[in-house]
């Protein structure tokens, strides 16, 4: 009986669990230790890099790597009201991001400002606009059958977005 040579096939095979390194395939490996590592080893450090004070009003939401075109970049959404606080501290947070790495992987940072209270009443409008009329919803409330009760209501889901 003859083997064949150079098949495709893993010589090490590994029974059990295994990490998500192993599994990911090799450009997607690259990927993530060239952008994914810095951009969560910050996620992770955060509270430390910032402090206590700034830690409450903001966090970091993406970072750009330098390219040909762009230095590298870390986006922070700030609490509305809070820009000129983090403005202050820019420079020291770049120069303890870079320290922490102990390279220059931050030369621009960017804040983007949010509003709680505007995010929580559009997430609350949404739960309450509904296409059924009262009369209806009190219809469809009336069916014993849960799964047809389900159904008739992802379909007036359906036309609210139409």
């Amino acid at each position: 009986m003859q083997f064949k040579k150079h098949t495709k096939r893993r010589n090490d095979s590994i029974q059990g669990l295994r990490s998500l390194k192993d599994t990911l395939p090799k450009n997607v490996k690259k990927v993530i230790s060239k952008r994914g590592l810095i951009y969560s080893e910050i996620l992770n450090n955060w509270k430390y890099i910032v402090g206590d004070n700034l830690f409450k009003i903001c966090y970091p939401k993406s970072y750009k790597n330098t390219n040909k075109f762009r230095e590298s970049s870390l986006l922070i959404m700030v609490k509305r009201g809070h820009e000129v606080d983090l403005e202050y501290s820019k420079k020291k947070i770049i120069d303890k991001l870079n320290s922490f790495f102990n390279s220059t992987v931050v030369k621009k940072i960017k804040f983007a400002s949010f509003n709680i209270e505007s995010e929580i009443n559009n997430e609350e409008s949404k739960i309450n606009q509904n296409v059924t009329n009262n009369n209806y919803v009190k219809i469809i409330n009336n069916v014993k059958n849960n799964k047809i009760k389900k159904s008739l209501l992802k379909l007036s889901g359906v036309f609210k977005k139409r």
